[in-house]
């Protein structure tokens, strides 16, 4: 399992960092003691498991889980027992308690280890939560038109409006259905009950034509042809 640490104590990383060294599945792939600089290496690389202190400065840690790709693994690490029932209700893998002892930190792996995969995915589901700047949106499935990226967020065009979030085009590829949506260009993501008609390379959906990028092509055509 590829893991990160982030937490804003360097000797609570220091201490981590030796228990993930004696693991022989863990493999570290780097230490922050600022969240918001650990945010690039979540969007470009597949990581496993995160070590997540919640109280820190610049933006807890209850706050980053809800921000990050849903698929990455949280144990969350802290010093205060009353954030033990918020960390649950976020689904985390579990919550240590510090300071953390190696036997402590062994069970929580092998809690990772044991734990059964999950049937209910986002596959499954009819909606999802959308981290907008101060909320939480739900969002159904069916009222999704389409997602476009842009430099540093994505813009999420439903049946009522836009939505806008930080989060990114990876995470969504990987969360969204891939039976109802499907990556056509590098900035786009469109839902395909919501196609209207396709001419030259382009996708109309209500009234909008977003272009269909060369390496998407023939991905988006058997996809097209496979639906008939």
């Amino acid at each position: 399992m590829k893991c990160i640490i982030i937490d804003d104590e360097p000797l609570a990383i220091d201490l981590l960092v030796s228990y993930v060294s004696k693991i022989e599945d863990l493999t570290l792939l780097g230490s922050y003691n600022n969240p918001l600089e650990a945010l690039q290496l979540l969007r470009e690389t597949k990581v496993d498991l995160l070590f997540l202190d919640i109280q820190m400065p610049e933006i807890t840690g209850v706050e980053f889980k809800k921000i990050i790709n849903p698929n990455v693994k949280v144990i969350f690490t802290t010093a205060y027992s009353e954030y033990a029932l918020e960390s649950y209700e976020l689904n985390a893998v579990d919550y240590l308690l510090k300071p953390i002892s190696f036997q402590r930190f062994l069970k929580a792996i092998e809690k990772i280890r044991n734990k059964p995969q999950e049937s209910n995915t986002q596959q499954d589901l009819e909606y999802c939560f959308i981290k907008t700047e101060y909320r939480h949106q739900k969002l159904f499935f069916s009222d999704i038109l389409y997602l476009k990226g842009l430099s540093d967020y994505v813009a999420i065009q439903t049946k009522e409006g836009k939505i806008l979030t930080l989060q990114n085009m990876r995470d969504f590829e990987q969360t969204l259905p891939k039976q109802k949506f499907l990556r056509v260009h590098k900035s786009y993501i469109v839902s395909l009950e919501h196609i209207e008609y396709v001419e030259r390379n382009r996708i109309v959906i209500d009234g909008k034509h977003i272009p269909i990028g060369g390496t998407y092509k023939d991905t988006f055509w058997n996809t097209i042809n496979n639906k008939k």
